[in-house]
């Protein structure tokens, strides 16, 4: 991977609707060759997809948290985390913790709904975001 692949990437993390017209502007490439090198970069799994942002306010999701949990339970709990409407992210932890699952849902109500549920897996240490500094930021 060379400099102008790490200036697509990040041209793409900022934005994946550019178009390769003007994302080859950025890079100093042609048309095609941006295409081939984007595509390239998708056939070797660099760039997994291509997602929307969505705002959670706007959808009427205002709690964010952080649920660090310790767990004997793994499988279950990566079971129990993949069907749950209001899981993100879980994550496998090396240390205290077992995992790290990120929740956003409609009400504070919802989170303790879930974590009455998740406690048959272990014991869960609950985080509520207050606010983000940092989110979606580009790396290379």
């Amino acid at each position: 991977m060379d400099e102008i692949d790490k200036s697509i990437l990040l041209h793409l993390q900022e934005n994946a609707r550019v178009s390769m017209t003007e994302l080859g502007k950025k890079v100093g490439l042609s048309t095609p060759a941006t295409n081939e090198r984007v595509k390239k970069l998708e056939d070797k799994g660099v760039i997994k997809g291509y997602r929307a942002i969505i705002n959670p306010e706007k959808m009427n999701k205002h709690v964010t948290a952080f649920i660090l949990f310790d767990t004997r339970r793994c499988e279950a709990f990566r079971e129990f985390c993949r069907i749950h409407p209001h899981v993100i992210e879980c994550h496998r932890l090396a240390g205290q913790f077992s995992y790290l699952v990120k929740i956003i849902t409609e009400s504070v109500k919802n989170l303790e709904e879930f974590i009455d549920e998740a406690m048959e897996y272990g014991q869960p240490s609950t985080l509520i975001n207050l606010s983000s500094t940092v989110e979606y930021k580009p790396f290379s």
